[in-house]
């Protein structure tokens, strides 16, 4: 097998991954985690808990995080499309209140390495998805934060096409990023 391919993106730490896909005619086969990749320091060689939402097309679900007992996740999609976002809420960090968006697919089975720290959501793009998180740490409900996902000191530009959002009403009541000051993780500068 090849090994997987390691592609830094432009906030610290999160990275995408991306493995070959082999496929014949009976499907395809693709390795979606490897203690042994060659990775960065933070890519755990264990997780501590698994789970999968599903999803119809234009929900959104985010922008979340844990601190503390903050979460790193492994993102996959193995049934559909998403836009999946990360933003930066590392007070200190070089990145700090910047975003990231990348779409995830069952045809490329890219990953998304989210480290603890930063914040994360998705929307649906397609009829429906399945999203697995490989978390490192257990969630935590009384340590669980909502940034806004439209709050405009980060400007994340969702491919929403003019339709609004299906949102839970925990996100719904999501904290802009200056509610949520005094529960920001900080850098530590790696």
């Amino acid at each position: 097998m090849s090994r997987a391919e390691i592609v830094p993106t432009e906030l610290p730490g999160v990275v995408v991954i991306e493995s070959p896909v082999y496929r014949d005619d009976r499907g395809g086969f693709v390795e979606t985690w490897r203690a042994d990749w060659d990775a960065p320091p933070e890519l755990p060689e264990r997780f501590v808990q698994v789970n999968c939402s599903m999803s119809r097309r234009g929900v959104l679900r985010g922008l979340h995080f844990q601190h503390p007992k903050g979460q790193g996740k492994l993102l996959h999609v193995p049934h559909g499309r998403i836009f999946d976002v990360v933003v930066d809420v590392r007070v200190g960090s070089p990145t700090y209140r910047r975003w990231i968006g990348v779409e995830l697919d069952d045809r490329e089975h890219r990953r998304l390495w989210v480290p603890a720290g930063l914040a994360h959501g998705f929307l649906v793009l397609s009829d429906e998805a399945v999203v697995s998180y490989s978390c490192t740490e257990r969630h935590a409900p009384d340590c669980e934060r909502v940034l806004r996902w439209d709050d405009p000191a980060v400007g994340v530009e969702w491919p929403l096409d003019g339709a609004e959002p299906v949102l839970s009403p925990r996100d719904q009541a999501g904290n802009d990023f200056a509610e949520l000051e005094e529960h920001l993780p900080r850098w530590d500068g790696e």
